[in-house]
């Protein structure tokens, strides 16, 4: 089952919602630059890109991204953007359901990734259990990346602390061991879509 099934979502449900997703993205990049905020205005233009890439990938490869997944990625972006408009500052708890999000988002295309070379290559066979473990670990690393891009450009961001990063490792912590759990099924087109482009690059 896909998350979309689980969701009860259609392709057209899909496409309204992130429609919806991206204008209101649209007016917060408007917001941004009518009040100077260089924060928002970044997030959001990386928010929108990022809400445009499953329909680049269906047009330039033919594939259909789930629409559960795609609500997924454009919910994750647009709630991390919102938080620049005093949520994370007004409401801690807001900063935690933003990283556990994003980090289910993460842990999801970094397993698909990691499945996909795993099938694609005969020299790799991984025990399922290492598979969770890796799904944690590698968003773990992809957490300690992002903190560092956070002090490498805390002109344009808020840097809260050494306790904000540990708590922000926790939440992260949390969305992996979520989809290590229970999300790695509703990622397996994401792996076919990864397989067949590794097919496709050892052909060529």
């Amino acid at each position: 089952m896909t998350l979309g099934d689980a969701l009860g979502l259609s392709n057209f449900h899909e496409r309204v919602l992130v429609w919806v997703l991206q204008i209101a993205l649209a007016g917060l990049l408007v917001y941004g630059l009518a009040v100077a905020q260089m924060a928002i205005v970044a997030a959001t233009v990386i928010g929108l890109a990022v809400t445009f890439l499953p329909a680049l990938l269906r047009r330039e490869y033919g594939y259909r991204m789930d629409a559960g997944l795609v609500l997924w990625i454009s919910l994750a972006m647009i709630l991390h953007v919102v938080g620049f408009l005093g949520f994370y500052d007004q409401y801690h708890w807001y900063d935690e359901i933003t990283h556990t999000i994003s980090a289910t988002v993460t842990a999801g295309l970094g397993y698909a990734a990691f499945r996909a070379l795993e099938l694609h290559s005969k020299n790799i066979d991984v025990p399922s259990e290492f598979r969770a473990v890796f799904i944690v670990v590698f968003v773990l690393a992809a957490g300690m990346f992002w903190e560092v891009l956070e002090f490498v450009f805390s002109g344009l961001v808020t840097v809260y602390g050494i306790d904000d990063i540990v708590t922000d490792i926790v939440f992260n912590a949390v969305g992996a061991i979520i989809v290590a759990i229970w999300g790695t099924g509703y990622v397996d087109g994401v792996i076919g879509f990864f397989r067949e482009r590794l097919r496709s690059k050892s052909e060529t």
